[in-house]
């Protein structure tokens, strides 16, 4: 194992319990394989653990133990064994659920996702790249899945030098995987689907949106019918709206496949549609707003922050005394206390009056490692107004 230096300031970040160096902070790493497992040392040489090297990232090391285990299939099987005795205990009413969250569970760069017997992971670095037969292996030996995909998709490979792909590793899959959460069917599309097939997520955030829902309600950016689904049962008729139409195809299948019939779903540009309700004064009892990211980095900030502003400007025009407003951000650069920043300036904006019902994140098989504050990104904020 080849042996890396980090300067003061790195060795300080990773005191804190933060498992990022970057390469600005390496004192020497030359001639290291790309993905290699490295001994990783502060400026007196003493250790601080072990990392997979990244030749071509920012972030050039990232801690997988502060002692010095073997990196082998042995040490993969045993941290996946350790993620899933947690969403044994967590996971419940679900058939699909992260089984492997990063860096919240000692695999930083590795994302897997369970959906029954079917499996999807990505690889974001060149080291979880270079482990995937190890990985693969691991899965194999301890669940027997039926298929595993790798959605090796994701843009943040290019920052990595590695090429976005996807395709099955592991046994066979052909069409869309079908499964149960939350008591309803789903279908998810392991191969072409957003993320790895659904929003696992959210999943427990859709429960407690139902437990406040009421009348009409305006699901928007429903992708495949997450929300506006669970919303159904307790809502006199619910409209779903989104600009893909891939999605709403699996939206409208998961609607048929559950038998409701008080869910209409659109497919249009939510900026506009939204601006166009408010104009012919439309009313809603409950709004979903449940967007996609709209910054992936903190120099966007700024705009985001305008775009937040205003989409939920635009829901509470539509919001009478005793509506509820579901309002959520998936921007991790967007931090809980902004975006509740953001909702002040637009209720201030439509002069209304916000209870805060209740303040969410992600479904625990999305675990926050407390030092590591990028592992905490989904905010849930549901309101009431006066």
């Amino acid at each position: 194992m080849q042996s890396v230096r980090v300067n003061r300031k790195a060795a300080a970040r990773l005191a804190t319990g933060h498992p990022w160096v970057y390469s600005s902070d390496l004192t020497g790493a030359s001639q290291i394989e790309a993905g290699a497992v490295v001994s990783v040392q502060d400026p007196s040489g003493r250790s601080l653990g072990v990392a997979h090297y990244s030749s071509s990232s920012l972030i050039a090391l990232r801690l997988l133990d502060r002692g010095r285990p073997a990196v082998d299939a042995a040490f993969f099987k045993k941290r996946i064994e350790a993620a899933a005795g947690l969403r044994q205990r967590r996971v419940r009413g679900s058939e699909a659920y992260r089984l492997v969250h990063a860096e919240a569970d000692l695999l930083p760069g590795l994302i897997i996702d369970r959906y029954g017997s079917h499996f999807v992971l990505q690889a974001l670095t060149q080291g979880m790249d270079a482990a995937t037969p190890w990985i693969t292996a691991a899965l194999i030996d301890l669940f027997q899945p039926q298929s595993i995909v790798a959605r090796n998709d994701a843009a943040v490979r290019e920052k990595e030098s590695l090429p976005r792909a996807v395709e099955v590793i592991h046994g066979a899959l052909e069409a869309p995987v079908e499964l149960m959460m939350n008591g309803l069917r789903w279908r998810a599309d392991l191969l072409h689907g957003q993320k790895t097939g659904v929003f696992l997520d959210q999943r427990e955030n859709y429960l407690a949106a139902r437990s406040y829902a009421h009348g009409r309600a305006l699901d928007c950016f429903t992708c495949t019918g997450g929300f506006a689904l669970h919303l159904a049962s307790v809502c006199e008729s619910v409209e779903a709206i989104d600009s893909s139409e891939s999605a709403l195809a699996t939206a409208h299948w998961n609607q048929q496949a559950n038998g409701v019939a008080n869910v209409t779903f659109r497919e249009a540009d939510l900026f506009q549609i939204l601006a166009a309700f408010s104009s012919s004064r439309r009313t809603y009892d409950t709004v979903i707003l449940d967007p996609p990211a709209l910054t992936k980095s903190r120099a966007n900030l700024d705009a985001a922050a305008r775009a937040y502003r205003e989409l939920n400007a635009r829901a509470l025009r539509l919001l009478p005394s005793g509506g509820i407003l579901v309002s959520c951000s998936c921007s991790h650069h967007m931090s809980e206390a902004a975006l509740l920043s953001v909702v002040a300036e637009a209720a201030r904006e439509t002069n209304r009056s916000l209870r805060v019902l209740e303040r969410r994140g992600q479904s625990q098989d999305h675990p926050v490692l407390l030092a590591v504050p990028e592992t905490a990104y989904l905010k849930c904020l549901i309101f009431e107004v006066q």
